[in-house]
């Protein structure tokens, strides 16, 4: 028998051998083609008595990333037909189709034969619950190898029996630890996790896989075996007891039921742990369906893997510039952006020229990247000699001439027009004039930004996000004179580096920090109004931030929004600002010397030893604070439209940028609010909130906040036109129909 995505053989000792290779693909995926082959392939194992079992691996780099898209496309439109008011014939196929994948994994652990995961690399998603379903598994010895089941970061939970084995594998707390947070796992510790059973030199992973089988390996799994005992002990049980009640504690501190996969998850395995194991199967089948029809997931999916999936492969790139291999960047200013720049540089094998006003102040740039380094040698994941290669890419000096050939200069020194500008004439003596250079400016117009420098054209803005190390998101802005080279070049630059980049118009603030600086502007003004700071901070986590505004502020820098209120007053006059919110920031910065986390000190202290806490002082700043009386007698619709304030601000900024042609693809709004500012992940982004909610209920709850709180909540013309006609952005904005950025 032919297959296109596999090729069966067998050896002389009748183990078949099963090599996943697709056709046209960089790496193996799970798609109905598949399914329906491998399904083939099992029968054909199972029913042939000269095969004594079967190794499956792969011919690729990677075992499998797992499903592709086509599968959850397939999934949403046999969803979206359920929603117009599909049969109970409809429901029941829905069902089973969801269940396909389970079910074909079942009957390869039940076939008969032994079955051996043999994986040469990444194994994840789909492609581990296969290796799951297998008698016996097998990886490689590779430090870039990644094996788990990633799921729920994208609002869904393991569906092909990996919840309902994991949950039998596992000690309870430490299964649901790993299914909650979707980690991915090193071959060594999903060995030591005892969900790998050996990992072995590459050259010999075929060959250790078929001598398990030699060996006498069985064909049965392990709670298949009349004598399993579940590893985490019955449900109901003394063991069960100090389990699950904390583990529902703990879910509902974690995301204040905000994601249906991940109260599936455990719903799945309190269920499932008190059936025999193909009831268990079914019953995860039937959340999966019911999950995968939610609209968290369909967000979820949308925003975090098929869109970002599309950013990262270039659909806002110039397709007629040639790409650009960045071999060197120069970074002027060595503060913590720019060693943050230098560091991610480096890290992805480019050389870097560091500079800054002089050598001690590069130096200590360049320590950044020692330190960043050092602390992953200390956790074993990197080693001495990675750390030696990384810095010798840096090159620390506070001479301009050390930028001469360079790919591209990014200008990152603080943010000031003037000192921007005297950073700019001093790279203009000493570079070519058809170099791009970039300004990691965090507000101030990029149009206005290239009147101090040589060539408008090739000038253009690269906004990284705090910490650089760790923040994915880089906003790339396109002036009005930027070209398509200069956007090509920072969007190869992007690439290299491994971030994911949006591509937005020119505006004061841009996209992302007009969306989160309405955020944190919204906890101060909560806290004037006389809001209690828990309050506030607990409303913002509810409503499904990472953390609250007032924290927020203060990862950011208090001084840091200080100077960007006082610097638009310079720009636009003192109209242009809420002079209460910059008496509240002069009386924290100028009059209390408090900055944020940096100095240890802001709306938070930060103790040496211990968590940090809201400072005490806050209330002493408050005109008229809430009494309790005030508080107990409106509390739960009071949080309720707390919540409502913190994202409807974000939100609706974010329908005025497209409004404005900042943002010219949803996408973009939808990735970049979400890897950007941490705008709550369940929604899918601020655009994709509104179209949760239907335009028309979301401009009556902007009105309604807007007649109760002021104009900032305000619908643009442009939403009130969409809820008249009922639009959706994803259905007015289709992706592939906006216009260039630039």
């Amino acid at each position: 028998m032919t297959f296109q995505n596999f090729k069966l053989e067998t050896d002389a000792d009748g183990i078949a051998l099963i090599t996943w290779d697709m056709p046209g693909k960089s790496m193996n995926v799970i798609d109905q083609s598949v399914m329906e082959e491998l399904g083939k392939i099992v029968e054909q194992v199972a029913g042939d008595a000269a095969i004594k079992g079967a190794v499956i691996t792969s011919g690729k780099d990677t075992f499998s990333g797992g499903a592709d898209l086509t599968m959850l496309e397939q999934f949403a439109v046999l969803a979206a037909k359920l929603e117009r008011g599909a049969d109970e014939a409809a429901r029941a196929a829905f069902v089973e189709t969801a269940g396909q994948l389970s079910r074909l994994y079942r009957r390869i652990e039940t076939s008969g034969k032994p079955w051996v995961a043999a994986l040469n690399g990444t194994a994840m998603g789909g492609a581990f619950e296969l290796a799951l379903a297998c008698h016996y598994r097998v990886a490689a010895q590779n430090p870039k190898s990644k094996l788990g089941l990633p799921e729920i970061k994208v609002g869904l939970f393991p569906g092909g029996g990996g919840t309902t084995r994991i949950a039998r594998m596992l000690p309870t707390a430490d299964a649901l630890q790993f299914l909650l947070k979707g980690d991915q796992l090193s071959p060594d510790r999903a060995k030591a996790m005892k969900l790998i059973d050996a990992v072995v030199p590459p050259e010999q992973l075929v060959a250790s896989a078929k001598e398990w089988i030699k060996a006498g390996g069985k064909a049965q799994a392990p709670w298949d075996a009349p004598s399993f005992k579940l590893p985490g002990g019955l449900v109901y049980s003394k063991a069960g007891m100090m389990t699950w009640p904390p583990a529902n504690a703990i879910y509902r501190r974690e995301t204040y039921d905000n994601y249906p996969a991940a109260r599936a998850i455990l719903q799945v395995a309190f269920e499932g742990l008190q059936v025999p194991f193909d009831t268990a199967l079914r019953i995860e089948t039937r959340w999966f369906a019911k999950i995968v029809r939610s609209p968290q997931a369909k967000a979820m999916i949308r925003s975090l893997f098929v869109s970002m999936q599309d950013l990262n492969k270039g659909a806002r790139r110039p397709k007629d510039v040639p790409a650009k291999k960045i071999g060197k960047v120069g970074i002027i200013g060595a503060g913590f952006m720019g060693a943050g720049i230098a560091y991610v540089s480096a890290l992805a094998g480019i050389d870097v020229v560091l500079i800054d006003r002089d050598q001690a102040s590069a130096d200590k740039g360049k320590a950044h990247s020692h330190a960043l380094m050092t602390a992953l040698i200390n956790k074993g994941r990197a080693k001495t000699a990675d750390r030696d290669a990384l810095l010798a890419r840096i090159t620390p000096t506070d001479d301009y001439g050390a930028l001469a050939g360079c790919d591209l200069v990014v200008e990152a020194v603080f943010e000031d027009r003037n000192v921007k500008a005297e950073a700019f004439a001093k790279a203009a003596k000493v570079v070519p004039d058809d170099i791009v250079f970039a300004s990691n400016t965090s507000t101030l117009p990029i149009t206005s930004l290239a009147k101090d420098y040589k060539n408008a054209q090739n000038f253009i803005g690269i906004h990284f996000f705090s910490p650089v190390e760790k923040m994915l998101l880089v906003e790339v802005i396109v002036g009005k004179k930027t070209g398509d080279v200069a956007l090509a070049t920072a969007l190869d630059f992007v690439r290299a580096i491994r971030k994911t980049p949006i591509v937005v118009n020119d505006s004061r603030g841009f996209y992302a920090n007009r969306c989160v600086l309405n955020y944190i502007a919204e906890g101060h003004q909560m806290l004037i109004e006389g809001i209690p700071p828990a309050m506030i901070e607990n409303a913002g986590k509810m409503a499904g931030m990472p953390v609250g505004p007032l924290s927020l502020n203060d990862e950011v820098a208090l001084d840091l929004g200080l100077k960007i209120l006082k610097a638009t007053e310079a720009d636009m006059g003192p109209q242009a600002i809420d002079q209460k919110h910059k008496a509240l920031l002069v009386a924290m910065v100028e009059k209390q010397g408090r900055l944020g986390r940096k100095n240890r000190k802001g709306f938070y202290d930060y103790p040496e030893n211990g968590p940090k806490r809201l400072w005490p002082g806050l209330r002493a700043l408050q005109e008229k604070p809430m009494t309790v009386d005030e508080i107990d007698a409106g509390d739960v619709a009071m949080i309720q439209e707390l919540k409502h304030r913190l994202l409807v601000v974000q939100a609706v900024e974010a329908a005025r940028t497209v409004e404005d042609g900042v943002i010219t693809d949803v996408r973009e709004a939808d990735v970049g609010s979400i890897l950007g500012f941490g705008f709550a992940p369940f929604t899918g982004g601020t655009l994709s909130y509104i179209d949760m909610m239907g335009t028309p209920a979301f401009v009556a709850l902007c009105k309604a906040l807007a007649k109760k709180h002021g104009p900032r909540f305000k619908p643009p013309k442009l939403l009130v036109d969409m809820a008249a006609k009922n639009e959706t952005f994803y259905g007015r904005f289709a992706p592939g129909r906006q216009k260039a950025a630039a």
